[in-house]
């Protein structure tokens, strides 16, 4: 199956108060007019995903990566990748390039007709380190000798207003002297950190004199030992910001309080003429939070060294390259997000809504097909020996263009265990002995006995079938039979491994309240079995889905599967199994 991401479609895109935002600045003509470096026309509307490349992007960057990309996308205007990666001890390229594989597979781009918009905050240490010189010599920016412990002492709390620095007046030479020297890597981690003179008395705390660099003899994946000293992530992010010329910076709430120190770096540059107007804005919206999973990134990588989980795509994680495993579709993903919107308040949203965009996405296009998953042998004592014969199914009930699949029947058939009682309660309408039941597409067949084992356990079925009433012939409604019940043949049947994944955890907060979330893992979230399958499914290429009749969607591993020898994992059953 191709699983492209659909291009604009006609469904008009659901309004949130950032486009409303957004309307209002064209309206205005906020960001008209402008023009990058080379004199080109700019778009009104610039974005940024901005991930630091410190681990595996999960479902809730999937989130701000659709928002961003999307917006860009519906304004005709264009959304920036840019790698935060100002902290070189936890940074590496390996997690640089899923990063980038991840959007790409979200079906989102980021090169346009003006270039390939592509960044890392790395491009700008030059120029950050040019700014925080500038900030020196504004008076606004000091170099601080306290250690790490004195300075968050010092900073106080929301009933105490912090202490100034004793360093906090020395003088602009001293302060360029020093903050060169730590350039020039004269002094030790932790000895010095350059701090904004902004208001040891502020309200928001965010705003007592923050770092701004902080000096760290590390080896970065970009820029190697050129640098010994880095800047803050607040310090960076909104320059960059200002010289990608984004026009409206999306972050999660967590960052409201930062949204002062955004604006005043901003201000205090644009009034020594080292940026110009317009300035990009900040604008927060809720994070997604999921049930019955974890985004910490401390805990995710806990799971993964714990052994707890097969790696970082383990089809339980909520990585994105977990859930791409999984058999989640990029469709879904953004389907998801649209049905999940946009606010400005924290809420829970169900796992059941992330699997509902699945099952809404998949339902309408993934190719049918038979899967018996806890097989028992059924004998048609009256088919004869050696012979088989074709019997046909749609690939699809609702889209007859897709054709007819065909497999086929022979003497010995697999049956799903649950489709056998020796001794049914009361309205079981599937095989018991002296009942008849269809063998969908294929025949009405009459249970004539067992066979046992030394311990009493059913082994076999045994049936006749009746000739005249196949499934598409003249005689097929000639005997009426309340069960259907789905079957492969044994000797033509694809054997395959068959992962039946379902969520990781079995509490819907499984680290909320101080928790341990190594509690809450579901003992069930994976279970292999050995399936067999209708034989044209072994044709099946890593990331083909279907629906195997019954059972819920599956995907054909992408690294597991071998050609001619497809790895199955379940993405989801066809309903909710944990509603209430």
């Amino acid at each position: 199956m191709s699983h492209d991401p659909k291009a604009n479609d006609s469904t008009p895109a659901a309004s949130n108060f950032l486009r409303s935002i957004i309307d209002q600045d064209l309206a205005a003509g906020s960001y008209a007019g402008r023009k990058n470096a080379q004199g080109q026309p700019l778009p009104p509307v610039i974005t940024r995903f901005p991930p630091e490349p410190n681990g595996y992007l999960h479902i809730g960057h999937a989130k701000s990566i659709c928002l961003n990309f999307g917006l860009a996308r519906d304004y005709g205007g264009r959304c920036h990748l840019r790698f935060d990666d100002t902290n070189p001890v936890k940074e590496d390229t390996e997690y640089v390039d899923s990063i980038i594989d991840a959007v790409h597979w979200l079906g989102f781009r980021w090169e346009d007709e003006g270039g390939n918009h592509l960044y890392y905050a790395s491009d700008y240490f030059d120029q950050l380190y040019a700014f925080a010189e500038k900030l020196i010599e504004r008076g606004v920016a000091y170099v601080d000798s306290q250690s790490a412990e004195q300075i968050a002492a010092n900073r106080g709390n929301f009933a105490e207003v912090g202490k100034p620095s004793p360093f906090r007046d020395r003088s602009v030479e001293e302060n360029l002297r020093l903050f060169r020297e730590m350039r020039d890597g004269k002094y030790a981690d932790g000895e010095h950190v350059l701090r904004a003179k902004i208001d040891m008395s502020a309200p928001n705390i965010v705003m007592r004199d923050p770092v701004l660099y902080r000096i760290r003899h590390a080896h970065h994946h970009r820029t190697g030992d050129k640098w010994c000293i880095y800047p803050m992530y607040d310090f960076t992010h909104c320059i960059s910001d200002a010289l990608e010329n984004i026009s409206h910076s999306l972050c999660t709430l967590e960052f409201e309080n930062n949204r002062p120190l955004y604006d005043w770096v901003l201000a205090q540059l644009r009034d020594c003429g080292a940026l110009s107007e317009p300035l990009p804005h900040q604008y927060e919206f809720a994070r997604l939070n999921l049930t019955y999973a974890i985004t910490s990134k401390r805990k995710l990588l806990q799971l993964v060294n714990e052994g707890r989980v097969d790696g970082w795509d383990d089809p339980r994680m909520p990585t994105i390259v977990g859930v791409r495993r999984r058999g989640y579709t990029p469709e879904s993903i953004q389907l998801f997000c649209d049905r999940v919107g946009v606010a400005k308040s924290d809420s829970w949203i169900d796992m059941s809504t992330l699997e509902g965009a699945v099952r809404d996405d998949l339902d309408a296009r993934a190719p049918r097909g038979v899967a018996v998953l806890d097989p028992l042998k059924l004998i048609l004592d009256n088919y004869p020996e050696g012979q088989s014969e074709e019997c046909s199914a749609p690939v699809h009930p609702k889209l007859p263009e897709l054709g007819k699949r065909v497999f086929p029947l022979s003497r010995e058939l697999w049956i799903e265990r649950e489709d056998f009682n020796e001794t049914p309660p009361k309205g079981y309408f599937r095989l018991f002995p002296g009942n008849k039941v269809r063998l969908r597409y294929g025949y009405v067949i009459e249970c004539t006995g067992v066979d046992k084992d030394a311990d009493g356990n059913v082994v076999a079925v045994h049936a006749n079938y009746l000739p005249e009433t196949k499934s598409g012939t003249p005689g097929a409604d000639s005997v009426k039979v309340k069960g259907n019940i789905h079957w492969v043949s044994a000797p033509h049947a694809l054997e395959a491994e068959v992962r039946l994944y379902d969520r990781l955890f079995s509490d819907p907060h499984p680290d909320a309240g101080g928790k341990n979330f190594l509690d809450a893992l579901n003992a069930d979230s994976k279970k292999v079995v050995t399936a067999y399958l209708e034989p044209g499914l072994r044709e099946a290429q890593p990331e083909d889905r279907f629906q195997f009749e019954r059972h819920g969607y599956f995907v054909a591993d992408r690294v597991d599967s071998k050609p001619g020898k497809p790895v199955f994992n379940r993405i989801v059953g066809l309903k909710d199994s944990w509603g209430k």
